[in-house]
């Protein structure tokens, strides 16, 4: 199914496509129409929400994540919170009916060991959104495999370095799931991406490998952040601006400002800058709406209980986030694309320019 919506709060057009997951979004209209060729900088409602369904993780408190080399930023380890109700998921989904175009499901544990979790995603397909999520895998199942390819647009593995990881991509693949990999990219994992990367190793039959940047929240450590000046970043990033690979390679918002930095070939409207509290946001399972799912201490946070995602996201908290991403850098010709890197967190903006500021 492919969607057409016209933001008249910004005068722009967006574009997705629930069978590709393409999306696409025009620059701001004139008065005939026109697009200007200016990025529009937010949408009137978030295009994306994630939703952490999972309140706490089974796993967690066994150490599966440290073991693996993955620390937690949402601390399952230690904080243990009720999962969302189905209810409260189909009040916040029901909101989201041709606004949104897909719903991320997170939190503190797998989605899909979510005690109504074939129910989410029913709820997800009746307000014709679609949704996605990221797991583990230590739980995967024939017949979970068999649910996501009946509802979801794709699934991401997290990269466990595991047998349970291996096994829970062949069940999806199997099952013809629209399979990637989450590879937390940290100081310590860095060796690793470009060992595989070189030679070829990740799975077969992969969608693509997106790298998410370790942050220093939760079970984070600041030891685990990467420098800007790391030359393995920049080994990293010219190798995949320069290598053809049998899959898509994709980073989170975060890692833009190194990307700005090091990568040649890269086209500029192909990259987002932090699209919290302008085209995203996060939602928690006891209804704490926030820019982002890193704001784990929820200081831009507030709660849902009483109001609605429109009236936080136009919000005071919502707009002192924007706030932040307007004004950072002001002198930096390169503000617009990168808008200063994470409002959150000033260590890990992989940035070394004389025209990095936080004001």
């Amino acid at each position: 199914m492919k969607f057409r919506v016209y933001d008249r709060k910004y005068s722009y057009i967006y574009y997705f496509d629930s069978t590709t997951g393409a999306y696409l979004r025009t620059g701001i209209l004139d008065e005939n129409g026109f697009d200007t060729g200016m990025n529009p900088f937010q949408g009137e409602f978030p295009h994306l929400i994630d939703i952490g369904v999972m309140g706490h993780c089974e796993h967690g408190r066994s150490g599966l994540c440290l073991n693996a080399g993955i620390e937690c930023y949402q601390d399952g380890f230690h904080v243990h919170k009720p999962n969302i109700t189905a209810k409260d998921f189909e009040w916040i989904i029901a909101q989201c009916e041709g606004k949104t175009n897909q719903v991320a499901l997170g939190g503190r544990g797998d989605p899909d060991q979510h005690e109504h979790f074939e129910e989410l995603l029913r709820t997800c397909q009746k307000y014709n959104i679609v949704p996605n999520y990221t797991t583990s895998g230590l739980g995967m199942t024939d017949a979970i495999a068999n649910i996501s390819k009946r509802y979801c647009g794709a699934v991401a593995v997290s990269w466990y370095r595991s047998d349970y990881t291996l096994k829970a991509i062949d069940i999806l693949q199997k099952h013809g799931v629209k399979t990637s990999i989450h590879y937390v990219l940290g100081s310590h994992t860095i060796d690793e991406a470009i060992q595989r990367l070189t030679n070829d190793t990740f799975p077969k039959g992969i969608y693509a490998i997106v790298f998410l940047l370790h942050k220093p929240k939760g079970l984070g450590s600041h030891r685990n952040v990467i420098s800007p000046n790391d030359d393995r970043l920049k080994i990293l990033l010219e190798l995949i601006d320069q290598t053809p690979f049998r899959f898509q390679v994709g980073f989170d918002s975060c890692t833009v400002p190194g990307i700005l930095s090091h990568s040649k070939n890269v086209r500029l409207e192909s990259i987002e800058a932090c699209e919290g509290a302008r085209f995203s946001c996060y939602i928690s399972s006891d209804l704490i709406m926030t820019p982002c799912s890193f704001d784990v201490d929820f200081s831009f946070g507030e709660s849902l209980r009483g109001k609605t995602i429109i009236k936080v996201w136009n919000g005071l908290s919502f707009e002192a986030f924007r706030n932040s991403q307007r004004n950072r850098c002001s002198q930096c010709k390169l503000q617009p694309e990168c808008m200063g890197g994470c409002p959150l967190m000033s260590e890990i903006v992989l940035c070394e320019k004389r025209e990095r500021s936080y004001l």
